[in-house]
């Protein structure tokens, strides 16, 4: 350390790095699964993430301690793998059925009366707040009853919503009766009522019709469901009325504390919770013998565990490209400083050291820099990046640290080794076993794919870029030198010194002193391997986020229909002017005003077709958003001649495969559902088209004149644009052009069952900016990516591609510094000579520059290999947010960038370290004198 205290501090600089980057890999990839994981689940609701438990009310000894006590036995049994969070544990009874409620003052829309359930949920009244009346008591009734009275005297005791009851028609005091029984008529009394403050929260998730009253439809029918609390002195009393009542606890798992790496574990215990081992211990426990519990957990589970295979190859191949030009960093390291070292070590050895004990000595030397710089990387590592997990890190952390402490040593042993003849037939041998392997893996990756389904990623299909990469440097390795050699015999027969030294010089490789510059064939393989490693995964990944980009727009803009929609809503039209004020809004590049019915229907087929949707537009901009979208492109001429058309004349149509194959040839008519008529004749066979981008929809594309305004087409209902439209500008016109009356509500549709599942009908249907909703694939772009799993993905690739990036400057400059002493010695000679400071910049970038073109130029080469070999295996719908075809795209956008930015980095680090080291190493050479 007093001897070369800058080269010391350099390696436990190295180290540190490295140890920093691999410690911090595995937490990065354990904390964006975690998140990923967590905010998959969140969004699958909160009733798909809980245990469903239920069990039939016991015929006696029903109480509220005994449904604590069940509660108490289900948790018992969580708190490995999973937890509960116990502040958001549902639990209570409830009717089975519902009973028609008879009284005739109650609200009855379609003559149907309203039904009611009810419910004990010992948490409810945190949740709501008590506005009239009192709670249900929860004293149990006297044993006796009176005589002549029957089990429905007293009515029970409910608690209703005050928004339920105004549904009704029914207030406090009310007694509602059901259906009578031979023994009596069940009867409850509204003794008190609550309003819910937040009927969003989780806590009313499946109790829907506990905050308000339900609409229920049979057919065309409407009536109304609710459901009526009851204290817990009614539980013995439940089945007189539903008949049955059934007990029931929800208990939540706590997302927020899952781990996608036990993810396993986790699965198989909620398995066991729901049919195994553990629903068997807790039946003997709870002495319940019909206690069922349901969850949807290990099915989110298994598709959580999917959706990580998808994203595992981008996710993991730029870490393992970091990884091997890390790898060459630390032996080009380890190869300088024994170039440094090599008279030293001979000189030890000669007077009397073994090649252990020097080997020993030097492992000493390097723990004393390279274990507490490690050390301090990993605790900042884990410190930076808080995870659960720990052994990951703290084993990369450790593979990188020995691999820096021994590779000073291990350069060492090999220098000390006899020289022994070198067989000619080792490297062909091993470059023969590299492309083997590389032929397997790219053969595996085509047979399998990157993820095979079922299974773990394969480390040797994600070194598959990797081992191209190697082929790829081997291969040039090769070639550079031939190449070089026929540049630097050009440049020869030139006037001037500079061009050829540096190429011949190039060509041969220059190497250090002692061995290493006797031996030297050709130039060091290394960091072109380097180069070649950090272009080719970065262009991959690259490739495989332009792809995604591509997809996710795609899918973006076939769900709007364009880069902006605006559709008016049920049978409106569009507002007067909207349209061709919407097309000159700044970024609009082609303007769609369109009609679209999808009531439609085809007359004088074999086949009569209803349920068709008719669409009118103006040809020539529906062939460009069609042809853009790439979605039932076709020729504007087609449909041109329909707008000069008389209106009895057949307007040209172009139909839906589908369609056309049940009309054939001739002339139909299509009747629109709003009325009127149109004949039309097939000129053209679309297999899906923009505003219906359904490929096996039946659809009909008019064109817009005369004889379409007939059937009202001459006033757009939706209007499609292609383009960069901003999404808050248009939604300020829609408003701006919307009558006043309009603007607050639009007329509300007539009531189907997709409504039934408790929608407010006091509340508007749509605010203002439904009426006519706009929609943009910018904004359809930002909610596919808004993932997690994406994001870190990405995060994780280009922080990989940084570090790799990093690396492989890295080992350039680590080449330049292993021919520091020739090359000042050589320049001081030729500086005698005469040889200015310029040319001698210039030559330095001319022995230089060949190694980092080529690997520019073999980088790119090798990327694109990779994309064509092992892209069409890939599936992107995960990283993508939608289903999309398999394969990655091929485009020269991002290898090039990849590649030349790179180069262009490593090209101004040389001049840089040209221009600033080789005057002080040249003066240095000339005091000094030439010793060699």
């Amino acid at each position: 350390m007093r001897a070369a205290p800058l080269g010391t501090l350099l390696a436990a600089a190295l180290a540190f790095v490295a140890v920093l980057l691999a410690a911090a890999l595995p937490r990065a990839q354990d904390r964006g699964a975690d998140q990923a994981l967590r905010s998959f689940l969140e969004r699958s609701g909160h009733t798909d993430t809980s245990l469903q438990v239920t069990a039939p009310a016991p015929v006696a000894g029903q109480s509220a301690e005994a449904l604590d006590g069940t509660l108490k036995s289900l948790l018992s049994h969580t708190g490995g793998t999973f937890r509960v969070d116990p502040e958001a544990v549902v639990h209570g009874t409830r009717t089975t059925k519902r009973q028609p409620l008879l009284n005739p003052e109650l609200s009855r829309p379609s003559g149907f009366p309203p039904a009611m359930s009810l419910l004990y949920v010992q948490q409810a009244p945190a949740h709501v707040k008590l506005v009239e009346g009192r709670w249900p008591s929860d004293a149990r009734p006297p044993a006796g009853a009176p005589e002549g009275a029957t089990a429905y005297d007293p009515p029970l005791q409910v608690a209703l919503s005050q928004r339920a009851a105004e549904t009704l028609g029914a207030r406090l005091g009310s007694v509602l009766r059901s259906t009578p029984l031979v023994n009596g008529t069940p009867s409850v009394e509204v003794v008190g009522l609550y309003a819910v403050p937040d009927p969003t929260e989780d806590f009313w998730v499946g109790l829907d019709c506990l905050p308000r009253a339900c609409e229920h439809y049979n057919g065309e029918n409407l009536s109304w469901h609710v459901d009526a609390l009851i204290g817990a002195g009614g539980l013995g009393r439940m089945d007189t009325w539903g008949d049955t009542a059934e007990d029931f606890w929800r208990l939540p798992v706590d997302v927020g504390s899952l781990r996608a790496d036990r993810l396993d574990a986790t699965t198989k215990d909620i398995a066991s919770y729901v049919a195994g081992p553990t629903a068997a211990a807790l039946t003997r426990e709870t002495a319940r013998q019909r206690l069922r519990t349901t969850s949807w957990l290990p099915e989110l589970f298994e598709q959580a565990h999917d959706r990580r295979q998808a994203a595992a190859p981008l996710a993991l191949i730029g870490p393992a490209g970091v990884g091997g030009v890390a790898f060459v960093v630390l032996c080009l390291a380890g190869a300088l400083a024994g170039d440094r070292r090599d008279a030293e070590l001979r000189l030890l050895l000669a007077r009397g050291g073994s090649r252990a004990g020097i080997v020993g000595r030097l492992l000493g030397e390097g723990a004393v820099t390279v274990l507490p710089a490690a050390a301090a990387a990993t605790a900042l590592a884990v410190l930076l990046l808080p995870t659960p997990r720990l052994a990951p890190a703290l084993l990369s952390a450790a593979v990188v640290a020995v691999l820096a402490l021994l590779a000073f040593p291990v350069r060492a042993a090999v220098l000390l080794t006899p020289t022994r003849p070198a067989g000619r037939w080792r490297r062909p041998v091993a470059e023969l076993l590299v492309l083997v392997a590389t032929a397997a893996a790219v053969l595996e990756v085509r047979r399998r794919g990157v993820a095979p389904a079922g299974s773990d990623p394969d480390p040797l299909l994600i070194a598959a870029p990797l081992l191209l990469a190697l082929c790829g440097g081997l291969l040039l390795a090769r070639l550079q030198p031939v190449v070089t050699g026929w540049l630097a015999r050009a440049a020869g027969r030139r006037s001037g010194l500079v061009g050829f030294l540096g190429l011949a010089r190039a060509a041969r490789g220059s190497g250090a002193g002692g061995r290493q510059a006797r031996g030297r064939s050709g130039p060091s393989v290394l960091p072109m391997v380097a180069l070649l490693l950090a272009i080719t995964t970065g262009g991959f990944g690259a490739a495989v986020l332009d792809s995604v980009d591509a997809n996710r727009l795609g899918v973006a803009r076939l769900a709007v229909g364009g880069d902006a929609a605006i559709t008016a809503f049920g049978k409106a039209s569009l507002p007067a002017g909207l349209a061709n004020a919407a097309g000159e809004l700044p970024g609009v590049r082609t303007s769609v005003p369109l009609w679209i019915d999808h009531d439609s229907s085809i007359l004088g087929m074999t086949l009569r077709s209803s349920q068709t949707s008719v669409i009118v537009a103006e040809p020539a901009a529906y062939a460009e958003l069609s042809r853009v979208l790439g979605c039932g492109s076709f020729d504007p001429a087609l449909l041109a001649a329909g707008g000069a058309r008389s209106a009895d004349a057949p307007v040209p149509a172009l139909f839906s495969a589908g369609l056309a194959r049940l009309a054939g040839p001739g002339t139909f008519t299509v009747r629109p559902g709003n009325g009127g008529e149109v004949k039309a004749q097939v000129v053209g066979v679309i297999d899906c088209t923009p505003a219906r981008p359904a490929r096996d929809a039946a659809t009909v594309v008019l064109p817009a004149g005369p004889a379409t305004a007939l059937i009202g087409a001459d006033q757009p209902n939706q209007w499609l644009a292609l383009g960069s439209v901003d999404g808050d500008r248009l939604r300020a016109l829609v408003r701006a052009a919307l009558p006043p009356a309009s603007s607050a509500q639009a007329p509300s549709p007539s009531p189907s069952p997709a409504l039934a599942a408790g929608r407010d009908p006091a509340a508007p249907a749509h605010p203002a900016d439904d009426v006519y909703p706009v929609r943009t694939s910018a904004e359809a772009v930002a909610e596919l990516g808004a993932d997690p799993l994406q994001r870190s993905a990405e995060r994780l690739f280009w922080a990989s591609v940084a570090g790799a990036a990093g690396f492989a400057l890295l080992a350039v400059l680590l080449t330049l510094m292993r021919t520091v002493p020739e090359r000042a010695a050589l320049l001081a000679r030729l500086r005698t000579m005469g040889l200015r400071r310029r040319q001698g910049v210039a030559l330095i970038l001319a022995e230089t520059l060949p190694q980092t073109l080529a690997a520019t130029l073999g980088g790119a080469l090798v990327a694109s290999a990779a994309v064509a070999l092992l892209g069409p295996a890939m599936d992107l719908s995960t990283l993508v947010g939608a289903s999309v075809p398999t394969g990655v795209r091929l485009t020269a956008g991002p290898v090039l960038t990849q590649a030349l930015g790179l180069a262009a980095l490593v090209a101004a680090a040389v001049l840089v370290e040209a221009a600033t080291s080789g005057r002080r190493q040249i003066t240095t050479e000339l005091r000094a004198g030439d010793q060699r």
